[in-house]
């Protein structure tokens, strides 16, 4: 084949009248389309193999969706708003919006130039503000639902950046300890953790701010119980949703404190525990140093302020087991016992109640604080193995075991001693606790969602009245930390209820909330009266497959999953769970590493062509697997595309075929009936390499079978066809050029599935008979050195040992040990068999299908019948290998190769 597929030069045709015809829009009446989507980009400037392998995913299943005849809602947008943009902006000495809209304008170019199916009428942009009002929308609604609070907080600051960060957007990175820390540990190589910033990666410290925050919390359970009934997302991101949520079941326990400073009774403190068994071997109470019993104690005890003023802008990873004693105490609530009080750094705002009973003896952290402070360290749980010896000076038992010197509970089992004192101890309840804390949504930055508040100091926080909405970004000003606390007419304001002087709120939202809700606003983009129609919404939701990386399964996905929970309860929409399939992609690795501009080695898609490189990140490995890029199984993609291509173009061109049909032709109808079987099984599946393996296999039989004779026109011309449409999803361009050439009904993007013409529920099982087959021929040739085979019998087994084969299969399921072949060989001798067969001839068979393990691969063997006419229109393929006679027929009692045929394994004889 000499012609060649150029696709640069047919691509920009057929994208012409992909727009002409307006393939990708969604019906106006719609019902209920198959909603496919992928995570919108990051307007970062260019394409990333990232993007393209997350586009390419969704635009070939939207496109077989499509072929199969729903219809489909396919959109993209872009998520505008960022830090990166504003930095991008400032290093470049211009604005955000004008930086971001040329990003968009040449991003939205690359992902048109790569032929992705986009119903682009559905466009959404964050940045604009017929988007971001409703984001100003959502916050008032929430704020009225009490789910909005705005409080002091002790945050994470990015000193980069500028800006807090959510617990989420702080990432944990490891560090080689220095050299005097490893000393102090005894010189083993080792390795700390640093807290740094998800963007820019610099270590992030602490300060005190007022800030606004979602309440998340309050669908903490919801959040985790729904993670169940997620069957369509992959294990590992519910697992990194349950571990975020961390749902901890446990106990409270509340221990009254006396501050000698404070008038009146002394004031309870709750701590929680999963180990309430253990509450005999408290020796001191430990709160955080947020805790509001440390900011009291911290007006009256100047070494408790100093204290919690140091420890509150300290990383938490680094304050280790430092902390205070304070003048308070607290009383045991079985011993009545004075236990003293610290302010401990260890001991977390954001964890349990930000308060611990400590019990050194049975906890690793307690332990660590008790020998920093010289406290005393009191066993109460013994190990159940008497021979088991814990030195408590080194380490705490955390183990299970029976609990001592503890009351009426000595001697009863840990879990025992549990149920016994929730039941009995007052102060002491079930509870649960979560990691999980509130979204906090504040920014200061410029490039953002305004959130729509004035602060009056006579009415106090006012939220901005709806028709005043959207409250939008005034001109970009130049300046270090947050450009709208230096833009005083954007400042100053006037108060919505009073009318006095006020202040607006200069902090943005997280960008994290576009794109929480993003998903709603592409079923009805041109709306005006409301964020999304919610009829169409109940309709269409929820999203049908979700396309995305792993990452984002807590930065995006549970914020998303809380959005959608929260607008239900706020009767804006039916369903509470937003996707119902998601797919999370792997990496597309350069050298073993991820491609990234930071590290040089990113391959950009135009340097391979839209087609090749859309075909090679699909074909390279499953969705979720990463996979290296190399420039020889590229070539591997190119190729395919100029064998289909070259094919058609061949057949168009010479055009000589022939009308009558032989056993062979049926062979090749029933092989693309197998073809178009397997792959629109790998196409639901979302397993596209597989799809191209089943896709190139047919391609190499066609080809072969070309070579072989003159084609059959018509079968030959619907394997073409078939070809074409099976392809079009991955390589659309390509699918659309051969469709065309063979003169294909209409587009291929429009056209029906191909269906087989015969029924394929035995294809895979057809298809092992004659690749086995195959391997045995050449395996005999290959062994007895024959250098020219004249002729090659392929022998059926004889019809009884059918039915024999499926006695010992169930007997073995049954009853029957597979090494009594005595009883097998009843069990056989008694079934229904219809032919007459003694026990001298069924024996030696028994043995046979024993020995070879044949009886547990019954799904794998056909019906006699079937079998035969296999063969029969495979033997082709024999003979085109070997240049060889062969002679298909089934075997008779006395057929010398009777006796070597199998159900599923001909006999074989060469000459």
């Amino acid at each position: 084949m000499t012609t060649h597929y150029d696709h640069a030069q047919v691509q920009e045709f057929w994208q012409y009248v992909w727009e002409r015809d307006d393939v990708y829009a969604l019906p106006d009446d719609a019902d209920d389309p198959t909603y496919v989507l992928g995570m919108f980009p990051y307007t970062s400037g260019t394409l990333h193999m990232g993007h393209v392998r997350n586009y390419a995913i969704t635009d070939a299943y939207a496109r077989y969706r499509r072929m199969r005849g729903d219809d489909v809602l396919h959109p993209m947008g872009w998520d505008a708003f960022g830090l990166p943009a504003e930095n991008a902006a400032f290093e470049r000495k211009t604005d955000p919006r004008s930086w971001t809209e040329a990003c968009i304008r040449r991003m939205r170019e690359e992902l048109e130039t790569m032929g992705f199916g986009y119903d682009w009428s559905r466009e959404i942009t964050t940045c604009e503000p017929d988007y971001y009002r409703w984001n100003q929308w959502f916050f008032k609604r929430l704020y009225e639902e009490g789910l909005v609070e705005y409080e002091a907080a002790s945050v994470n600051w990015c000193p980069d950046c500028e800006t807090v960060l959510a617990a989420a957007q702080v990432e944990e990175r490891e560090i080689e300890r220095s050299e005097t820390a490893e000393t102090a540990s005894g010189g083993a190589a080792s390795r700390d953790v640093e807290r740094v910033c998800w963007r820019c990666e610099t270590p992030v410290t602490r300060r005190e701010l007022d800030q606004w925050f979602f309440t998340i919390t309050d669908y903490a359970e919801e959040l985790h119980e729904g993670l169940d009934d997620l069957e369509g997302w992959p294990e590992g991101v519910r697992e990194i949703q349950r571990n975020w949520i961390g749902r901890q079941e446990g106990a409270r326990i509340t221990f009254e404190v006396d501050q000698p400073h404070a008038d009146g009774a002394d004031r309870p403190v709750d701590v929680f525990t999963t180990r309430p068994d253990t509450v005999y071997g408290a020796t001191y109470l430990a709160v955080s140093p947020g805790h509001d019993l440390a900011r009291e104690l911290a007006e009256t005890d100047d070494d408790v302020g100093a204290y919690v003023e140091t420890a509150r802008e300290a990383d938490p990873d680094e304050i280790g087991f430092a902390g205070v004693e304070t003048e308070a105490t607290a009383t045991h609530p079985l011993t009545g016992e004075e236990l003293p009080v610290y302010v401990a750094g260890y001991v977390l705002d954001d964890v349990g109640t930000g308060a611990v009973m400590g019990v050194p003896a049975h906890n690793e952290r307690d332990h660590g604080f008790a020998l920093e402070h010289d406290l005393p360290i009191e066993r109460v749980i013994a190990s159940k193995d008497a021979t088991v010896e814990v030195d408590l000076e080194s380490g705490a038992y955390t183990g299970e075991g029976i609990v001592e010197h503890s009351g009426d509970y000595s001697g009863l089992e840990s879990e025992t001693a549990r149920k016994r004192l929730l039941e009995e101890v007052g102060e002491i309840e079930e509870d649960v606790t979560y990691r999980l804390r509130d979204w906090l949504i504040s920014r200061q930055r410029y490039w953002g969602t305004p959130i729509p508040v004035v602060h009056c100091d006579d009415c106090g926080h006012v939220l901005v009245p709806d028709e005043e909405l959207p409250v939008e970004l005034p001109e970009f000003v130049r300046t270090t930390g947050n450009p709208l606390a230096e833009h005083d007419s954007f400042r100053e304001t006037e108060c919505p209820d009073c009318g006095g002087p006020a202040r607006r709120e200069t902090d943005t939202m997280d960008t994290f909330v576009d794109s929480s809700w993003y998903f709603l606003r592409f079923l009805s983009p041109g709306l005006e009266d409301a964020p999304f129609d919610t009829e169409v919404a109940d309709d269409w939701l929820p999203v049908d497959v979700y396309v995305g990386g792993e990452e984002h399964a807590i930065l995006h996905l549970l914020y998303t999953r809380f959005f959608t929970k929260a607008l239900a309860d706020l009767d804006l929409l039916s369903v509470r769970e937003p996707i119902r399939e998601l797919k999370s992609q792997g990496t597309v690795l350069y050298d073993g590493e991820k491609m990234s501009s930071s590290k040089g080695n990113v391959v950009a898609p135009r340097e391979y062509g839209a087609e090749t490189t859309r075909l090679f990140v699909l074909s390279a490995a499953h969705p979720e697997q990463d996979f290296e890029w190399t420039a020889n199984n590229v070539r591997g993609a190119y190729d395919l595309q100029q064998d289909l291509y070259g094919m058609a173009a061949d057949f168009v061109e010479e055009g000589q075929t022939r009308v009558e049909r032989k056993p062979h032709d049926e062979y090749i109808a029933r092989e693309i009936d197998r073809t178009i079987a397997a792959v629109t099984d790998e196409y639901e599946r979302f397993r596209f390499h597989r799809a191209a393996t089943e896709i190139r296999e047919l391609a190499r039989l066609l080809r072969r079978y070309r070579e072989y004779e003159t084609v059959h026109g018509e079968i030959y011309r619907r394997g073409l066809l078939t070809l074409a449409a099976l392809i079009a999803p991955m390589a659309p361009h390509l699918g659309e050029e051969c469709w065309n050439k063979l003169r294909g009904e209409g587009l291929a993007v429009e056209a029906d599935w191909p269906e087989p013409t015969h029924g394929v529920d035995d294809y895979r099982r057809e298809r092992r008979l004659v690749e086995t087959t195959l391997a045995d021929v050449r395996d005999i040739v290959d062994t007895a050195a024959i250098e020219d085979p004249e002729r090659i019998d392929l022998v059926v087994a004889r019809e009884w040992t059918y039915d024999a084969l499926a006695v010992v299969a169930e007997a073995v399921d049954d009853t029957i040990d597979g090494a009594d072949t005595g009883r097998l060989v009843e069990r056989v001798l008694e079934s229904d068999l219809e032919v007459d067969v003694d026990r001298e001839t069924v024996a030696p068979f028994v043995a046979d299908v024993v020995e070879r393990g044949d009886h547990t691969e019954l799904e794998g063997v056909l019906e006699p019948t079937a079998e035969r006419e296999i063969l029969e229109r495979s033997a082709w393929l024999v003979t085109d290998e070997f240049d060889a006679d062969v002679t298909v027929r089934r075997a008779s009692d006395d057929d010398d190769l009777a006796a070597t045929a199998r159900p599923g394994k001909p006999g074989i004889h060469i000459r």
